[in-house]
């Protein structure tokens, strides 16, 4: 099996991605010759999240292309995975935090900090590092947990699911006698 470095391989996808508006969230080698890759839209930078979730036919279109180009570039694979990043998206580079500034966060530091390595609250940019603002907890004022891209584990926006929109939209078309018959 032809392992080019993984930035040789990693490039030729982020590359070919680009080129049909996607970003490249995630890129893995698995067992078996898999390749899981991760698109998401692309967003310019400072622009605000991508309103448009990933579809089937995104992540279809996607893997024509990556499947031609990566037998033109000789990186070598059984199987082709492409899926979207779901609504727990995670976070891996300093562009992504920017993307993502004012939304809520998970994240799980490499080291504990005051007895706990995992954290929710909404990203903010803090300088050149960043910073969650913490929730209020009893009385006491929110607050803000400092840190940098290197000291995070691993980081994942939290998932925010609305059915009120969707219960109200049955609703206002349901019958008035909630469609029983007599």
């Amino acid at each position: 099996m032809n392992w080019q470095g993984r930035d040789t391989w990693q490039q030729t996808i982020e590359t070919t991605l680009k080129g049909l508006g996607y970003e490249l969230v995630d890129a893995e080698r698995g067992v078996g010759g898999l390749l899981r890759v991760t698109i998401d839209h692309l967003s310019p930078p400072g622009a605000p999240a991508a309103e448009r979730a990933v579809t089937v036919d995104d992540c279809e279109r996607a893997t024509r292309q990556l499947q031609r180009v990566l037998e033109v570039e000789g990186v070598d694979y059984r199987r082709l995975e492409v899926s979207s990043p779901g609504l727990d998206r995670p976070l891996k580079r300093p562009s992504d935090y920017a993307r993502f500034v004012g939304l809520q966060v998970e994240l799980t530091l490499k080291a504990a900090f005051e007895g706990r390595k995992r954290w929710q609250g909404e990203l903010q940019a803090n300088g050149d590092d960043w910073q969650l603002l913490l929730p209020a907890q009893g009385d006491a004022p929110p607050r803000a947990l400092a840190f940098s891209i290197g000291e995070v584990r691993d980081a994942h926006l939290v998932p925010v699911i609305d059915f009120k929109g969707r219960a109200r939209g049955a609703m206002e078309t349901a019958p008035p006698d909630g469609g029983r018959t007599r």
